[in-house]
């Protein structure tokens, strides 16, 4: 429900939670039509500028310089290449020749996520390697799997001389094992056949949904390549990143959230030709607190699954709130020149929920307009803008 006297336009970013109407029989069924908020960008030709655009070179270089400093240094990247070559050749050695290996029978292996896509980020040097089985996926054969793949890497490695930086060790979870040294980890994730997954059985084999979101992985990947591999996208994907790590509103914005929205800020214009990172990045501020991802919105479409998913649907209405929230008070921090509050060159998350003032102009953070509704009373229904059934399990791999 939205709380009294907070409707601002018809709601959170103006999207509106819907009217009830009461009377003949036929008026009660609603039609849910999510609207996309207002765009400048898609709407620039109902709306000329009547002035030239301000030079805005001071953000760019803060931008790029920021990106800069999130981007690994040579050594953790070199590093991370090092440990994701060995093991991919480990693993391509087992599929090809499996020899006297007969725990589990591999079909192929993928790399995905942030190393893959070209957008890791400083400080988490971690990679993800998708390993699809033929057969279906028991515990037992994962941590086989592991040791296998540990076995061979050592018996690569015999011949070298190995620092006691980048001695190995393997560890398992529940989404498969884990090969690591001081300076680097890969991730390999367990998945099988398209086709087993109606087959699996929670007692025996690993969680459908884990298994589920490293398919969805390589998808998202793939797509990535296909769609995303301008650098500008890189460059502002590392920045929501971040973003999500500093600002409590943006924490529910996973990579893959982050990878799309930056996607389509950039690309997503009447030209189809990449914007300039900084009209993005004030971009992606104008149109999360606008209503991007608030119920009622068409959002974002997951271009990887079946249907009309919206991306945004996977946070709580809280959530969706609180980014809605933070993203309009740090839309006019940003419009007042706080860049380097919002990019990090000064060590402030407060301006996202305390009061500040820029050049005499005071900026308010705002208030929630979502609070949780209470126990329904006899007749009541659910208000279609609020309630949707299409949340699901993220995982954050990458």
């Amino acid at each position: 429900m939205v709380r009294p006297g907070m409707m601002r336009g018809g709601g959170r970013g103006g999207m509106g939670m819907g009217m009830r109407v009461r009377g003949a029989p036929f008026m009660n069924k609603k039609t849910f039509l999510p609207r996309h908020p207002f765009d400048l960008t898609l709407a620039e030709m109902a709306f000329p500028r009547v002035q030239p655009a301000q030079d805005d070179s001071v953000l760019t270089n803060a931008l790029l310089k920021r990106s800069q400093d999130l981007t690994p240094a040579a050594a953790e990247q070199t590093a991370i290449s090092n440990l994701v070559s060995k093991v991919q050749a480990v693993l391509d050695n087992i599929v090809i020749a499996p020899g006297d290996f007969t725990k589990c029978q591999l079909e192929e292996v993928r790399q995905v996520g942030s190393f893959k896509k070209g957008t890791m980020m400083a400080g988490s040097n971690v990679a993800d390697i998708v390993i699809i089985l033929k057969s279906l996926p028991t515990r037992d054969c994962a941590e086989a799997l592991g040791k296998k793949v540990e076995e061979d890497l050592e018996k690569s490695m015999k011949t070298e001389v190995v620092p006691t930086a980048e001695a190995l060790s393997l560890s398992f979870s529940e989404k498969g094992f884990e090969i690591s040294n001081s300076l680097a980890k890969v991730r390999c994730l367990i998945a099988t056949l398209p086709q087993n997954m109606r087959k699996l059985e929670t007692e025996k084999h690993l969680d459908f949904k884990i298994i589920q979101s490293h398919l969805a992985a390589i998808r998202h990947t793939r797509w990535f390549e296909e769609n995303a591999h301008h650098s500008t996208i890189k460059v502002l994907i590392r920045i929501l990143k971040d973003l999500a790590r500093r600002f409590d509103g943006f924490k529910p914005l996973n990579p893959w959230i982050c990878d799309l929205l930056a996607h389509s800020a950039i690309m997503n214009n009447p030209s189809r030709q990449a914007l300039p990172v900084n009209v993005a990045f004030r971009r992606v501020f104008q149109l999360l607190a606008s209503g991007l991802f608030v119920p009622g919105s068409a959002g974002i479409t997951d271009p990887c699954e079946v249907g009309h998913f919206r991306v945004h649907t996977s946070m709580t209405l809280v959530q969706q709130d609180e980014c809605c929230m933070t993203a309009q008070t740090l839309v006019r921090v940003l419009a007042h020149g706080g860049y380097k509050h919002i990019l990090g060159f000064v060590e402030n998350t407060t301006v996202a929920n305390e009061m500040s003032v820029w050049d005499g102009v005071v900026v308010s953070p705002m208030e929630p307009a979502y609070e949780k509704p209470s126990e329904k009373k006899d007749g009541e229904e659910d208000d279609m803008e609020c309630v949707e059934g299409e949340t699901i399990s993220e995982e954050p791999i990458e």
